[in-house]
């Protein structure tokens, strides 16, 4: 059983920048496709930022060129930094931990960022 466990939210102001970290426990970390989703208030929960196991990254067009998605297989974690953070990135964040051919989807807790001032 895959444990994913979320860390880095907090408030931060507009313009500011936060570094989410997902810790990964409990399978082989290099298998995993893992991302990065989150979830306003009222709204559906979101794709933000993929990495593949081999390193392929893609980005929802409402972070590109602001967050960066990266993973540390030697730390078992991966990461999302957020720089130049807006009102509207505020949502619970989740970590996603998938491999279709094992058929395994795995969720964290969530994280939560709220960006004001």
């Amino acid at each position: 059983q895959v444990q994913l466990v979320e860390s880095g939210g907090g408030l931060v102001q507009p313009g500011g920048s936060l570094r989410l970290s997902c810790g990964f426990a409990g399978n082989i970390f290099s298998i995993y496709v893992m991302s990065w989703h989150r979830q306003a208030p009222g709204k559906q929960r979101e794709l933000v930022a993929i990495i593949t196991d081999g390193g392929n990254t893609n980005y929802a067009d409402s972070v590109k060129g602001r967050f960066t998605i990266s993973r540390d297989h030697a730390k078992n974690t991966v990461y999302l930094q957020m720089n130049s953070l807006k009102p509207e990135d505020t949502a619970v964040y989740y970590c996603n931990a998938k491999n279709i051919r094992i058929m395994a989807d795995y969720w964290g807790q969530g994280t939560q960022v709220t960006v004001s001032s």
